[in-house]
């Protein structure tokens, strides 16, 4: 899995006077919780910009300078509630032997046949939540859709792998093929049918809950 480097400081105090002078210099408190005492210390919010605003998944080297190096994973941001204002930062330590949970992010890979039927791709699950070793750890998992055909379906069953555990039980459905008013007969006929179907436009919705049979 990729890494991110975020360059921070040690703080010296956790107050409230101390955490609100901090924000209005523009930097962000921040806290690494783990095995030992949690480590507080602060960064420039710019540097947290290509951790959050990234559709992939990363791990975090946390760079304090003279007091030390940490990877972690990012587990919780807080929000202004009104305005766009990244407020406090908690991220969890890694080793290397200690399995830890993500979420990953899932990517199609193919058209699916019953797309070109005229069928609707519905992605129900954008993320999938895994557990593994850091170095086990994906950068995202690849569901092959070329063969759905319309009503077909591909659960977290069909996903799983040695290399890591995935954290959902396996009649979630993470990509389904619906039909449509557009669609037209999905079956093994010749050629020409194919393409005549293939002349049909592609439609895709996206579903943020999860679906299980």
């Amino acid at each position: 899995m990729k890494s991110i480097t975020i360059l921070g400081s040690k703080r010296e105090s956790v107050g409230k006077k101390a955490t609100k002078a901090l924000r209005n210099a523009g930097l962000v408190p921040c806290v690494i919780y783990g095995e030992s005492e949690p480590v507080h210390f602060q960064a420039e919010e710019k540097a947290f910009k290509h951790l959050i605003y990234t559709p992939d998944a990363h791990t975090v080297v946390i760079d304090l300078g003279a007091d030390g190096t940490y990877n972690a994973i990012m587990q919780d941001l807080q929000w202004h509630p009104v305005r766009e204002l990244l407020l406090h930062a908690d991220f969890y330590q890694i080793t290397d032997d200690k399995p830890v949970t993500m979420e990953i992010p899932v990517r199609s890979e193919g058209v699916a046949r019953g797309v070109l039927n005229g069928g609707v791709l519905r992605r129900n699950m954008r993320k999938l939540r895994v557990k593994a070793l850091p170095a086990n750890l994906p950068d995202f998992i690849t569901v092959d859709i070329s063969q759905l055909k319309i009503g077909m379906k591909k659960y977290v069953k069909d996903l799983r792998t040695d290399a890591y555990e995935i954290m959902h039980a396996d009649n979630v459905v993470v990509i389904m093929v619906k039909t449509s008013r557009t669609a037209v007969a999905d079956t093994d006929d010749d050629e020409e049918e194919e393409e005549e179907a293939g002349d049909v436009p592609a439609t895709e919705t996206d579903d943020a809950a999860a679906v299980a049979e």
